[in-house]
């Protein structure tokens, strides 16, 4: 704090100067500079052991890469759409190293989202599954007897016949994803890609809540984060209705039980997972007296899955659904009972209810705050969050895919990066768009939305922060601190050990 004083009297006394004594701008110059940099993301942790010498590496992929996209624009990959180059993602060296670095946690992911849509694709081939054209509106249901609802046909006797069965099959893999070769044209804004967006999870929802299929769906979800070196999840869900062939459907807390089953025989295969927690997140659809039935189920769930059951969201497009203000007086009630993780400020929007759900959010006392794209527009609700350590949880390609951001070194989230506020990257909705688990994000952040300086200490501590900002209790986030402290120091050793037997790597 002493320093930046000191900079601003400096400042002062030389704005009032004729001229300025150049020993003394350059010094203040560079003052400055450090000051940011200390400020920004990563900047007040000190390199430990390796951690220098991994960093050299990682810098030198990281400068060659901004270097061509400097030289050419298109070259740089964050300044253009995901959808159009993900498999150049793919090929970077500094990717490469990201997706072996122990992230952490994902604290942002929804429930019928987080999965490749590949593996969704394969679900289709399984038995009891049936299909509905309802012109040309295509449905997905798993039947032991078809209801009367629609003229459903078993999807493997139509696929029997090549012809219609190859056609079938284009048709699903289009329903199932937002990937497209013209990504800017057929979603020109934020409406056009929210209905694509919301289609694809009417699709595909009916179909993923039958109950074998819900289980396999989540464990793939939980390995495919594990593969990408995640150790923990908080996943919102709607815990919608899943069923059984024959037709019962099962409560929320049986969905949550069903989550939590899942998740201990996951941990038992993979004992270096930290494990899972659940957030209720049902549509901002519901009328103000609906709302009270919602939070008394969450209410509920908190008391029979205490340490399972993390708290309480609202989603669905915000410039669309209802503001938090409407269901204020009923989420304030309950404040005290359970945590909330409100989506606030996820538009473009400024002066309107969309943005405004960011002041509602810190008045209700969110332990974090989903996206969060608008939160630069409201100085006192930002200055709130860094007071209170009210984490942002930042979707970086969700918010470019669904076009609140075109090119990410426009991202709000590079002011929050530069202020140092407190924040965590995740990846929202990330099978919809051919991405997999967190890497993706993680590169797009460092390389869009950080500094051009930020290295392998900005990468740390936004692990570190996803832990830190948690909803693991205290023992549960300590083990946690040591299980990915561990598999850190074991990077390092790796980076560094792969750079001395291969320079190229």
């Amino acid at each position: 704090m002493g320093s930046i004083i000191w900079l601003l009297v400096s400042l002062i006394s030389l704005v009032s100067s004729r001229v300025i004594n150049m020993d003394n701008y350059w010094l203040l110059r560079a003052n400055l500079l450090h000051d940011e940099e200390v400020t920004s993301i990563g900047g007040r942790l000190a390199f430990k052991d390796g951690e220098r010498n991994a960093n050299d590496l990682l810098m030198t992929h990281k400068r060659a890469e901004i270097a061509e996209g400097f030289s050419n624009p298109r070259r740089f990959l964050p300044g253009r759409n995901f959808l159009e180059v993900r498999a150049e993602i793919e090929k970077s060296k500094v990717f490469q190293i990201i997706k072996k670095l122990p992230k952490g946690a994902v604290l942002h992911a929804h429930d019928t989202g987080i999965v490749h849509w590949e593996f969704v694709y394969n679900l289709t081939f399984r038995e009891n599954l049936y299909i509905c054209d309802n012109d040309g509106e295509l449905s997905l249901h798993f039947f032991q007897t078809p209801s009367n609802t629609c003229d459903w046909k078993l999807l493997s006797d139509l696929r029997m016949n090549q012809t219609l069965g190859d056609s079938l099959n284009e048709r699903i893999k289009r329903k199932l994803t937002m990937l497209v070769e013209n990504p800017n044209e057929r979603y020109p804004d934020v409406d056009a890609a929210w209905t694509k967006f919301m289609d694809i999870f009417i699709f595909i929802t009916p179909m993923l809540s039958y109950r074998p299929v819900w289980e396999d769906y989540y464990y793939q979800g939980l390995q495919e984060l594990y593969d990408d070196n995640v150790l923990y999840l908080e996943l919102r869900s709607t815990l919608p209705p899943v069923y059984e062939l024959d037709g019962r459907e099962y409560s929320p807390p049986d969905v949550v039980r069903i989550y939590k089953n899942v998740t201990r025989r996951f941990k038992d295969d993979h004992p270096d997972f930290i494990g899972a927690k659940i957030i209720y997140a049902p549509l901002r659809t519901m009328t103000e007296s609906e709302i009270g039935n919602f939070i008394g189920e969450a209410v509920n769930l908190k008391r029979i899955y205490p340490h399972f059951f993390a708290g309480f969201d609202l989603v669905g497009q915000e410039d669309k659904g209802k503001a938090l203000k409407v269901y204020a007086d009923k989420l304030n009630a309950v404040r005290n009972d359970i945590n909330f993780f409100f989506h606030a400020g996820e538009t473009n929007w400024y002066g309107t209810s969309t943005d405004e759900n960011l002041i509602d959010a810190v008045l209700l006392n969110a332990k974090r705050i989903g996206h969060g794209y608008a939160i630069l527009k409201h100085q006192n609700a930002l200055e709130y969050v860094k007071r209170n350590k009210i984490a942002i949880e930042l979707c970086p390609i969700s918010n470019q895919v669904l076009g609140l951001v075109k090119d990410l070194r426009n991202h709000p989230g590079s002011v929050l990066f530069a202020e140092g506020v407190p924040v965590v990257v995740s990846n929202d909705d990330p099978g919809l768009w051919g991405s997999r688990a967190l890497s993706y994000d993680f590169y797009e952040a460092f390389m869009g939305m950080m500094s051009s300086n930020a290295d392998i200490r900005a990468l740390k501590e936004l692990a570190m922060n996803s832990i830190f900002f948690s909803s693991l209790d205290g023992d549960e986030e300590s083990l946690a601190f040591l299980l990915w402290e561990k598999k850190w120091i074991h990077f390092i050793d790796d980076l560094n050990n792969n750079a001395v037997v291969n320079p190229d790597y």
